[in-house]
């Protein structure tokens, strides 16, 4: 991004759902591990995720998991201290599946992380930076998971990136506004430009909107991208869509590549003749 000329806006990313596709990867291992731990009796739906992720609270997946088998089991008439779920032990078998046997090693993960399809090319990072668009990345994925698809996969070069390492969970939004102050620092002509926050979740969104409650000086605007799941399923993926416009966004997409830096410098436009 070392050949941006002018800031017109910053963009935050989200990476699961936005940069790649996790319905088979970090899905599939949340409804492996609640059926795992459920002594195979049940196995969560993308549905049944999407419907506890739709809460706003539940974006680290290991939470998400150990929530779902204490909400089965509470249907079962059982407490939760009654299933006495070992957490560190929830977390090391979703990793074997997710990264593979040894989820220590990089060159060793051969898990679900290794087959998922990327949603974005290195290409459309590079327009942005031709529009105007200083960008980087606040994720829940731990920052290998991170690294694994940006610096690898994608070969960007050590890009601003957040992780579930360096800030509180989302909605909170300390992750993007150290990603902000980051971008800034690197680039002096984007501070107090706008700012863009891209996700596929209802905590995705609610990250911008407390953001701006905390520094309402400033633009901080939400945009959903529908996660490939839900697209082509008629009804399902227009309740999606309600679902991130009720919580806040200004715009939902079919896909990442749809906001390009055109894009974002017309909704920039917009919210500059709102604001008035």
């Amino acid at each position: 991004m070392s050949n941006i000329v002018d800031c017109n806006a910053i963009a935050v990313f989200d990476i699961d759902g936005v940069i790649r596709d996790v319905s088979r990867s970090y899905r599939r291992a949340i409804a492996d591990t609640v059926e795992y731990f459920t002594a195979g009796v049940y196995r969560p739906s993308p549905e049944d995720i999407d419907q506890l992720k739709s809460e706003g609270i539940w974006n680290n997946d290991w939470h998400c998991s150990q929530e779902l088998i204490y909400r089965h089991g509470e249907s079962q008439g059982r407490s939760r201290s009654a299933l006495s779920l070992d957490y560190e032990s929830l977390v090391h078998w979703f990793q074997c599946r997710y990264r593979g046997p040894d989820p220590d090693d990089p060159n060793q993960w051969t898990g679900y992380i290794a087959d998922e399809p990327l949603l974005v090319n290195v290409n459309y990072f590079e327009q942005l930076t031709q529009a105007g668009i200083a960008w980087g990345f606040f994720s829940g994925a731990t920052r290998g998971s991170a690294n694994y698809v940006i610096e690898r996969r994608l070969a960007l070069a050590d890009p601003v990136l957040i992780t579930m390492e360096d800030a509180p969970g989302k909605p909170d939004p300390t992750g993007l506004f150290m990603a902000v102050s980051q971008l800034e620092a690197q680039f002096p002509r984007a501070v107090g430009k706008p700012v863009f926050y891209l996700g596929d979740t209802v905590a995705d969104i609610q990250t911008p909107l407390k953001a701006q409650a905390q520094d309402p000086q400033r633009q901080w605007i939400g945009l959903g991208v529908l996660p490939p799941h839900v697209q082509q399923r008629g009804a399902y993926a227009s309740d999606y869509r309600e679902r991130l416009i009720q919580a806040g966004a200004k715009a939902v997409f079919e896909r990442t590549t749809a906001v390009t830096g055109n894009r974002l410098k017309e909704l920039v436009a917009v919210e500059n003749l709102e604001s008035r």
